[in-house]
């Protein structure tokens, strides 16, 4: 059973790194600051889901998995939010996000 507990957590731990990875490669290549920050928002958050998890199956029953938990639950809520309000903040002032093919109703 440990063994099992050990690849599994080594394969949310490598697949959540790669999710982090992709995001970063997303976030040079994309072509502007809204699918930038949508790719960089969405991996980090899967990413660190994983990586969390990995941790917590490594750690075992313990006060360290609350901790984790409690780690994991902040980073749900503020890297999401972050994202939005940085989002929000560039289109109040005036960045215009790209929208070929969607009339503007004004």
């Amino acid at each position: 059973m440990p063994v099992l507990l050990d690849i599994a957590s080594w394969v949310l731990l490598v697949s959540g790194g790669l999710f982090v990875f992709i995001g970063g490669i997303g976030a040079l290549r994309m072509p502007n600051f809204y699918t930038r920050i949508h790719a960089a928002s969405l991996t980090d958050s899967m990413g660190s889901i994983l990586i969390l998890v990995g941790i917590m199956l490594q750690a075992g029953l313990s006060l360290a998995t609350i901790k984790l938990l409690a780690i994991l639950g902040f980073l749900l809520l503020t890297g999401p939010t972050a994202t939005y309000a940085l989002a929000n903040a560039a289109l109040l002032s005036g960045m215009k996000p790209d929208a070929k093919g969607i009339e503007d109703p004004e």
